[in-house]
């Protein structure tokens, strides 16, 4: 009656196990008995470079009130030098890159009290046991969160941005702004993801006779992101200047999940969740969903115009008051640097299908011309 195989590392005893569904049930552990428990894989399209696995367990219990089913999500961590994805890292720059992401931080904020400390209308979900499994992985055992459909309009990502500002300057959640204890910064992705992945691939010559981004990226737009990167040096000195807030380091709607209350959202994946310049999180709400293509760029204009000044106004609601002309320098800026030249689609190469190459690229040029116009049309604070 019992098979969690499948979570090999992940999985705990079947003690730990009663322990955990007693609390998702609300009984006391006496009163809980498991009868049966079973691990599959949970589908998910999108690659993680620190998530070995993800599962759901379920099951039935027996309990006071009669045998009730239950079911867990699981979330294997890893450190990203565990993952096949780290074999591209060239062996000289392995160290620096493995050191570079956060894979402990997810664990330790649902091992913290964030939960309660989010303002109203955001929420997380409930960690029913959170395990270091070893030196370079850990396991997080959630509550199942339902993930009805929801239409993502301009009012709800109004809403999101309204609450993001007032998550940002919550002084409830500043002392948790840094729970990973992750030295990371703006220049340090400028130096390694930015540098030297990205800007060689954009100052080559072969990736723009490719015909799908030829015929998207012309002339002129390749010029523009050229002369763009020879910017970047000025920009993180002029982003050294923005504040510092708490993020949640991709809030996108992918990790927005329908909350209990129409206007209410359940954040998941605090993988980056470090202190940022800013604006920071306001990048992928606005673009996530289009860079999944889930999302007509031609609307990116009238998003980016309601989410920062919601976001401006849930900050001042927390009690932090910017000029909304500050908080769009430093989004503008942050959005050129984490996507703006990452637009330039060269790692869907391969494994995009060459009939919707050219659609992927003309969206990705629009994205891009984007970022550049955001820049220009902002001044320097």
């Amino acid at each position: 009656m019992h098979d969690r195989t499948l979570l090999g590392p992940a999985d705990v005893s079947d003690d730990e196990l009663a322990r955990m569904v007693a609390d998702l049930l609300g009984e006391e552990r006496s009163s809980v008995e498991v009868l049966s428990s079973r691990a599959e894989e949970f589908p998910y399209d999108l690659p993680a470079i620190t998530t070995a696995g993800r599962y759901w367990v379920s099951g039935t219990a027996r309990t006071p009130s009669g045998t009730a089913p239950y079911r867990i999500f699981v979330k294997h961590m890893q450190s990203w030098s565990r993952s096949p994805f780290f074999a591209a890292v060239p062996p000289e720059y392995q160290e620096m890159a493995a050191a570079s992401v956060p894979w402990r931080t997810e664990a330790m904020a649902y091992a913290s009290d964030l939960g309660d400390r989010l303002p109203d209308g955001l929420s997380m979900p409930r960690a029913l046991g959170v395990y270091d499994l070893d030196e370079l992985s850990a396991a997080i055992w959630l509550e199942e969160v339902d993930r009805p459909p929801v239409l993502w309009d301009l009012e709800r990502y109004r809403r999101a941005a309204y609450l993001l500002g007032r998550m940002a300057a919550s002084p409830r959640v500043a002392p948790l702004a840094n729970v990973g204890e992750f030295d990371w910064s703006v220049r340090g992705y400028a130096f390694g993801r930015l540098g030297m992945q990205v800007l060689p691939v954009l100052r080559s010559e072969e990736i723009w006779h490719h015909p799908a981004i030829a015929a998207a990226f012309d002339t002129e737009l390749r010029d523009r992101l050229r002369a763009a990167a020879d910017q970047v040096d000025k920009w993180l000195d002029e982003l050294d200047d923005f504040p510092l807030v708490t993020c949640h380091g991709d809030y996108s709607p992918n990790n927005l999940l329908p909350g209990p209350s129409p206007d209410s959202f359940t954040l998941i994946d605090f993988g980056f969740w470090v202190p940022s310049p800013i604006g920071f999180d306001l990048g992928q709400l606005l673009v996530g969903d289009v860079q999944l293509g889930r999302r007509a760029p031609s609307l990116l204009a009238e998003t980016e115009a309601a989410i920062v000044s919601a976001y401006v106004a849930g900050m001042a609601e927390e009690g932090m008051a910017v000029d909304e002309d500050v908080v769009r320098r430093s989004h503008a800026l942050l959005l050129m640097i984490f996507t703006g030249f990452s637009a330039l689609p060269f790692e869907q190469l391969e494994s995009t299908p060459p009939h919707a190459m050219p659609a992927l690229a003309a969206d990705r040029a629009e994205l891009a011309r984007f970022c550049l116009d955001l820049v220009e049309a902002t001044k320097p604070a």
